[in-house]
């Protein structure tokens, strides 16, 4: 079995060393183009996650309280695909430089409309992500492009989900009632 080095305790890394002053900074893992990249990336995640909130709080005024936690459930995990690539960003060596995030939209004409506006943004961060993936393998970052590939599968998925529930309310129609129905069914 492998002894800490000398002046270490069991089971601490380097990272935590670093951050108590016992070792030196390590030179950045990451170039300064996939560092930029991902720096955008958390600020468009948790933009995510600001306007689902807004979402689910026009849902929830307007008594769709299915919709309304279904939208906060899914900005709850926008942040934390934030938080997981600042998280590592940070562990290759990056540095973090969080911008300002814009103010979402705050009503919408219907909940047709709102989901129309929920695909129609994932599909945009699909596009984003696929072009942090093109980044990534021309940079040469295998590291990021590994990273990657949970986002890619994760935009399929979300893509899938939402296109599900604009063909369902679509499917209803003006039916008020079959519309309720899949409020309750997506606040389960």
């Amino acid at each position: 079995m492998a002894q800490p080095r000398p002046g270490r305790a069991a089971g601490v890394g380097a990272r935590q060393e670093r951050e108590r002053g016992r070792c030196a900074p390590e030179v950045a893992m990451i170039g300064a183009r996939m560092q930029e990249a991902l720096n955008r990336h958390v600020q468009a995640e948790v933009f995510s996650s600001y306007l689902y909130l807004a979402m689910s709080a026009w849902c929830e005024a307007k008594a769709w309280k299915g919709f309304a936690r279904w939208l906060r459930v899914q900005g709850d995990e926008e942040l934390a695909h934030a938080k997981k690539s600042l998280d590592f960003l940070l562990t290759r060596g990056g540095e973090a430089k969080l911008g300002p995030i814009e103010a979402p939209p705050s009503s919408w004409a219907s909940v047709l409309d709102l989901f129309e506006k929920v695909l129609e943004h994932e599909r945009k961060v699909t596009a984003f992500v696929n072009d942090l993936s093109v980044t990534a393998q021309q940079e040469k970052d295998r590291a990021a492009e590994v990273f990657l590939h949970w986002f890619v599968s994760e935009q399929v998925e979300e893509e899938a989900r939402v296109t599900e529930i604009v063909d369902r309310i679509r499917l209803v129609g003006d039916r008020p009632g079959a519309v309720l129905y899949l409020d309750k069914e997506y606040g389960k």
